[in-house]
């Protein structure tokens, strides 16, 4: 039987579901605002000092950055970056969660090197130094080897390996199919909610490499779109920062600086908020596994 809430309850309800969609406006009022700004004219834009509702919409802003060859390039190098970096992420840190569920040699040695990262690390200084003496400066590895192997995602979607019946394993086993066997054709197919939700964790820290990019990346060329965005919104003339070409192109006014700003960061995020719905369906029950064993 279906218990009837009080008014209590149900007043609780009430106000509780208007803060959260108070909540909800002010968290996307910033990426309202900067879509609006980024359609708008640069005569409208100064006529306000909060743009709501403009009652034009212009490309200007986009039709600049695309025919940049900067940003354009910083882009492919960003989904270059995340894509390849990802991969390696899952790769290894699969590999590794693996090999540390089994039975090996040295596998208490190789746990505690694993949660000694977690109280003590090597610092910015001490890791400069490493990806210099390994010649990765000025190379798009630099922003992906180092950072191949997350100690939290490792022990987790080890722990979510722990949790796969040995059944399945030992049966293989006895089918005569090796360690390399068991984990391409058991353990990953088993593991698509684990490795959707790191997966998801890592392409959104690549996506967003501003720090790495801009100690180890010497040449402009080689720039991730943050660091470009960070040229594009802090400079006061933004096209200092984008190629001769396009503003010396027949007909093309170059836009106001606040407009390509917001143009650049709404084409940056838009990739990454794409990928979400694709990964949504292993989400949530990703993060959970391996917390709880049962």
């Amino acid at each position: 039987m279906i218990r009837n809430r009080t008014w209590q309850e149900k007043a609780f309800g009430a106000v509780n579901g208007v803060l959260l969609v108070i909540i909800a406006l002010l968290m996307l009022f910033p990426f309202y605002y900067m879509t609006i700004v980024s359609f708008t004219s640069y005569s409208e834009y100064v006529k306000t000092e909060l743009l709501l509702v403009p009652t034009s919409f212009v490309l200007d802003a986009y039709a600049y950055i695309f025919q940049s060859d900067s940003f354009v390039r910083s882009l492919g190098v960003t989904i270059f970056v995340t894509v390849v970096g990802t991969f390696v992420n899952l790769l290894l840190t699969s590999m590794m969660a693996y090999a540390l569920s089994r039975n090996i040699l040295g596998k208490r040695v190789f746990l505690f090197l694993v949660l000694f990262t977690f109280v003590f690390g090597a610092g910015i200084i001490p890791t400069y130094m490493i990806v210099s003496a390994t010649g990765l400066i000025n190379s798009y590895w630099a922003l992906i080897l180092p950072v191949a192997i997350n100690s939290y995602n490792l022990i987790v979607m080890r722990q979510f390996f722990l949790n796969i019946p040995h059944e399945l394993t030992e049966s293989a086993l006895i089918d005569g199919a090796n360690d390399l066997q068991i984990y391409a054709r058991i353990i990953l197919p088993l593991s698509k909610p684990a490795l959707a939700a790191f997966g998801l964790f890592s392409a959104v820290a690549h996506w967003n490499t501003y720090f790495s990019a801009l100690l180890y990346l010497n040449d402009p060329a080689k720039w991730t779109v943050q660091v470009m965005l960070r040229q594009i919104v802090i400079l006061s003339q933004a096209g200092n920062i984008l190629s001769e070409g396009v503003q010396a192109a027949r007909g093309l006014q170059v836009p106001p600086a606040e407009t390509i700003g917001m143009a650049a960061i709404l084409v940056s995020t838009i990739p990454i908020l794409v990928l979400y719905p694709f990964l949504q369906k292993h989400f949530a029950k990703g993060v959970m596994l391996g917390s709880v064993k049962g």
